[in-house]
């Protein structure tokens, strides 16, 4: 993990997420559909469950 902050910390910000985003396409091509939206989930700060709980409510 730290090997990859500092070669995305070398790299100019759009750079980087050009690069990342070439190795996410590879990764999610090799994951399961629960992984993927626990990751994006995560990456978006909410976990999946709050929104389905929240949902329960209306």
């Amino acid at each position: 993990m730290e090997e990859i902050l500092k070669i995305v910390g070398r790299m100019d910000p759009e750079e980087a997420l050009t690069e990342l985003s070439k190795v996410l396409k590879m990764l999610f091509s090799i994951l399961g559909e629960e992984v993927r939206s626990e990751f994006l989930w995560d990456l978006m700060g909410e976990s999946g469950g709050d929104k389905v709980s929240s949902l329960v409510h209306l």
